[in-house]
């Protein structure tokens, strides 16, 4: 038996496949294109990509937007923004959620208006107590994204910071109450 670590005698690169290899390469490549056909189909038919607009926004006015919301909300005893229409906007600032907690009504769809003031932040809400139920979606500085989104279940959902965003991060919970 010749040793695997020395290169074969000969000029093995110009010697024909052996037709075994070759049928298992035909069948690699068409799998390959198979799951990727799957995969650009799944994404473009599929509808569980988030929709929704985004626009170029600076932070400061994004900022200005989720102040001007905060006013027009109701506020309840504990300190819960109960929105004045169907906007919802939120603001992901080192280690805070600015506009929550809130408290959204069931059945209804709410434009969530998401952007930063500083850096990325993963913005995933998860309804309390379970974990297999969660959306995860990426803010950003500098743009406003427009995501709807309805709550068929009342209950309390949490919102947290997915991806790392300083110091901070472990903290940087919100949460929402649909009723």
């Amino acid at each position: 038996m010749s040793d695997p670590t020395e290169p074969p005698e000969g000029n093995w690169w110009d010697q024909p496949v052996n037709r075994r290899e070759t049928i298992w390469l035909g069948i690699a490549g068409a799998w390959s294109l198979a799951i990727f056909g799957w995969m650009s189909g799944f994404t473009r038919f599929g509808e569980q990509n988030p929709i929704g607009e985004t626009y170029e926004v600076e932070p400061q006015e994004y900022l200005e937007k989720v102040q001007a919301y905060k006013e027009r909300a109701e506020q309840t005893e504990e300190g819960y923004l109960i929105p004045p229409d169907d906007q919802v906007y939120i603001g992901g600032i080192r280690f805070n959620w600015d506009g929550l907690p809130a408290v959204l009504e069931a059945g209804t769809e709410y434009e969530f208006h998401l952007g930063s003031y500083d850096v990325q932040h993963g913005f995933s809400v998860r309804p309390e107590g379970n974990l297999s139920k969660q959306i995860n979606l990426q803010i950003f500085p500098d743009t406003e994204w427009i995501v709807p989104m309805t709550f068929d279940e009342p209950g309390t959902y949490h919102v947290i910071c997915n991806e790392f965003c300083g110091n901070g991060h472990n903290g940087m919970h919100g949460k929402f109450f649909v009723e």
